[in-house]
């Protein structure tokens, strides 16, 4: 490929990443929400959905720093790994289907790793400026059960210059379940 071709398609998928984040960003900040520090308007995501259980905790600043931490926990839903299943194509039976999945490994369904990890794109929404992802890390370690509760963790640990900071990413319930590292971009 051409560099002035690539440059061009990376430039127009970083417009489209920003324009994407920024889309929701909006859409989770605009009405304050009950014990949460920062805006959440649930009723702009989903209009008939119950988000009753979701929670957030972040930095009241209007910028981030070294050793700043945002969390935002949620529990895995029935609905939720059948909606994320129906959007992503994922129709995996160890997902869905509770007579298949008992036979499995893990003796019962459980939520896709995509979806669990998503919590951490949550958090990180909720951070001062408009927040792209660069890069993401994951391991999981455990899996998520239909109706486990699970709290996603990202500090920033380093500032890499030109507005782009290295977090690390946990996802914990009962244990840690998914653990990883994020680049992100800052605008704002």
């Amino acid at each position: 490929m051409l560099p002035n071709t690539y440059a061009k398609l990376s430039s127009q998928m970083l417009e489209g990443i920003a324009a994407a984040n920024t889309a929701a960003v909006t859409a989770a900040t605009a009405t304050v929400k009950s014990g949460d520090s920062k805006p959440v308007d649930t009723t702009a995501v989903e209009p008939d959905a119950d988000h009753g259980d979701w929670s957030a905790d972040v930095p009241e600043k209007d910028a981030i720093s070294v050793g700043d931490s945002v969390t935002f926990s949620k529990t895995i839903h029935d609905k939720d790994v059948r909606r994320f299943a129906a959007a992503s194509g994922d129709t995996n039976p160890l997902h869905l289907d509770e007579d298949f999945a008992a036979e499995t490994r893990f003796e019962g369904r459980i939520a896709h790793g995509v979806l669990v990890s998503g919590l951490i794109s949550a958090a990180l929404a909720r951070l001062p400026g408009d927040v792209v992802y660069l890069s993401q890390d994951l391991e999981f370690l455990a899996p998520v059960e239909i109706d486990d509760r699970v709290t996603a963790e990202c500090t920033v640990v380093e500032d890499l210059g030109n507005d782009q900071y290295r977090l690390t990413t946990t996802i914990t319930g009962d244990d840690v379940v998914v653990d990883g590292e994020a680049v992100v971009l800052i605008d704002g």
